[in-house]
């Protein structure tokens, strides 16, 4: 898929098999960008990864999730007792096209209290890039940078890692998500942190409350050198998988 950039010229895009969130992204995500997927707690950026991941690899696209902080087996689980029509995850895992892995290192170095976040973060670089090349994925979800801020003692050392991971990714020729937790799930009380500068794209998922209910909503914030959605739209979890409510 393709689109028609903000200078005129063709960007391919990676479906991401959501038809309404493919619409707020005008086609998908661009090919070989780094996208932050940000949102407070139970707004779905994890699921939502995950569908994203999934679809692909229905369409034969090798996709992976590498995780920091939950373990493989309780993040299938959860996606499939939310999406429980999605009845071929395993089918999908065991022919490789669909991985979902446990960062160890991250583990580890977090547990010796290695001081050292530079040394420590190559470690983590490291092992991405072998999980990328053992499953050839050419899409992938970090999931979650919060986590791995947690490594450098400075905003420098932080924004520095990134963008060599980002520009690692970008060489190896991989379209990326990275999630990450915000402070609030309220729009108007979002401050925009040096995470919204570091990636080419942000989406974030926002929740509403009422009287009566909460209700979820997303926003594409920005997409470099293409054009989006500036609509904000609400969304649902259902088993079949997000639904996003888009206005023409």
């Amino acid at each position: 898929m393709a689109d028609r950039s903000k200078g005129g010229g063709i960007v391919k895009k990676i479906s991401t098999g959501i038809d309404g969130m493919d619409k707020l992204l005008y086609g998908g995500i661009p090919e070989n960008e780094q996208i932050l997927l940000a949102g407070g707690p139970g707004a779905g950026k994890t699921l939502l990864s995950f569908e994203i991941l999934y679809r692909n690899a229905k369409n034969g696209v090798p996709s992976t999730l590498i995780s920091f902080e939950e373990e493989p087996e309780d993040i299938i689980r959860n996606a499939k007792s939310v999406f429980d029509t999605f009845n071929d995850i395993d089918d999908l895992i065991s022919s490789g096209k669909l991985a979902i892995e446990k960062a160890e290192s991250y583990e580890r170095i977090y547990q010796k209290g290695d001081d050292t976040s530079n040394y420590s973060f190559g470690h983590i670089v490291s092992e991405i890039e072998d999980m990328l090349s053992k499953n050839k994925a050419k899409l992938i979800v970090i999931d979650s940078i919060s986590i791995v801020k947690l490594l450098f003692p400075d905003v420098f050392s932080y924004r520095r890692s990134m963008m060599s991971l980002t520009q690692n990714l970008r060489r190896l020729g991989v379209t990326a998500i990275f999630t990450y937790e915000l402070q609030t799930s309220s729009r108007q009380d979002l401050k925009f942190t040096r995470e919204f500068f570091m990636f080419d794209g942000v989406i974030i998922l926002y929740q509403a409350e009422d009287d009566e209910k909460r209700s979820l909503v997303a926003e594409v914030v920005k997409t470099r050198g293409t054009n989006h959605s500036w609509v904000l739209s609400p969304y649902e979890i259902t088993p079949e998988g997000f639904s996003f409510m888009t206005v023409n």
